[in-house]
């Protein structure tokens, strides 16, 4: 059996020609759902993911998707984590996938933080029982996931940066000049759809063409402009990020298309260079796009077989004591 899940979709089901139940059926994993109320009054919707018996559960993973994404479709491919033995939640964030809000607008990235924070806390004290945790996010998943981990200093045994947004492209920043006028525009009207970008995000970010239909036949997908306030907020994440990023010490991986040109590979280079973690791993593939599960098989093989192994090693050393971080780091590119 593949070990990314994606081979076996097809271009209108993540779960191919499997009911729901069958394809977690099909690898021992079990799945649940609830609605959640935040501090705001939002319902916020939150599923997870539990391997079966006879797999033992050896830590736990907190998933972060990214903008106009979803903890369902391709994220909810999450057996490649649980099927491998842990414990793996996730949310929609306000305004995406199930969860209450405007569509596709987080004007502050603050609430989103928190309400992240509050779920995988409740998730780890249920399902934990004091064994490894885990971050592993995509895109702006990965400001989001560095923010958490920023606040909660000690509390995380790793994080994985998939394609993260630690800079938005010059390819697909709004154009001048209306990049500089969007303080003004997001002031004025916050919510309006007029943020133009250099590209069309999923065909800008998926490679092969049949996944870049699948991304697309997810019902709760937006393909809206970006509003202005959340581009205004976007761009001021990366921005303070930067300014942060020798603040990062939990144990990291980062893994990040080479071609990418939606969140750019040089900002995530430049974490890597300048965190403060001891163990910190980075691996630019060549060629490949934003989202890497919409590369060729082999690829995404390579990619998330990389990445259950970078946990799997983690948690084993976290478990047994381990010697707290690696002495040296492991740097480069693939």
């Amino acid at each position: 059996m593949p070990r990314h899940p994606v081979a076996e979709a097809n271009e209108k089901s993540p779960f191919g020609d499997l009911s729901p139940a069958d394809f977690y059926a099909k690898r021992n994993v079990a799945h649940s759902s609830e609605y959640i109320t935040d501090s705001r009054g939002l319902k916020l919707f939150t599923q997870w993911w539990l391997p079966l018996p006879p797999t033992k559960i050896i830590g736990v993973v907190a998933v972060v998707h990214g903008f106009t994404g979803e903890s369902s479709w391709f994220i909810q491919l999450t057996s490649v984590f649980a099927k491998s033995g842990f414990a793996t939640c996730a949310i929609d964030h306000q305004g995406h996938g199930f969860s209450d809000g405007l569509i596709a607008h987080i004007p502050d990235i603050n609430p989103v933080v928190e309400d992240c924070i509050q779920f995988f806390d409740s998730f780890r004290g249920k399902h934990g029982h004091n064994l490894p945790t885990f971050l592993y996010s995509e895109s702006l998943g990965g400001a989001i996931a560095l923010f958490i981990s920023l606040r909660q200093k000690g509390a995380w045994d790793g994080l994985i940066l998939n394609g993260s947004m630690c800079g938005i492209s010059d390819k697909f920043k709004p154009p001048w000049p209306f990049e500089h006028l969007l303080f003004i525009v997001a002031t004025l009207v916050p919510t309006w759809r007029v943020v133009p970008t250099r590209g069309n995000l999923p065909g800008a970010s998926f490679k092969e063409e049949w996944k870049r239909k699948l991304a697309l036949a997810s019902p709760r997908r937006t393909l809206g402009r970006p509003r202005a306030s959340t581009t205004r907020e976007l761009l001021r994440v990366c921005k303070e990020l930067q300014g942060r990023f020798e603040e990062v010490d939990v144990p990291l991986l980062i893994v990040h298309g080479g071609d990418d040109v939606v969140c750019d590979p040089g900002s995530v280079e430049e974490l890597h260079r300048r965190a403060a973690s001891k163990d910190k791993t980075l691996r630019v593939y060549p060629g490949m796009w934003h989202q890497l599960v919409g590369e060729p098989d082999e690829s995404v093989e390579l990619v998330f077989g990389g990445i259950v192994e970078w946990l799997q090693e983690r948690a084993e050393r976290a478990t047994k004591g381990g010697d707290g971080e690696r002495a040296t780091a492991e740097n480069g590119c693939v």
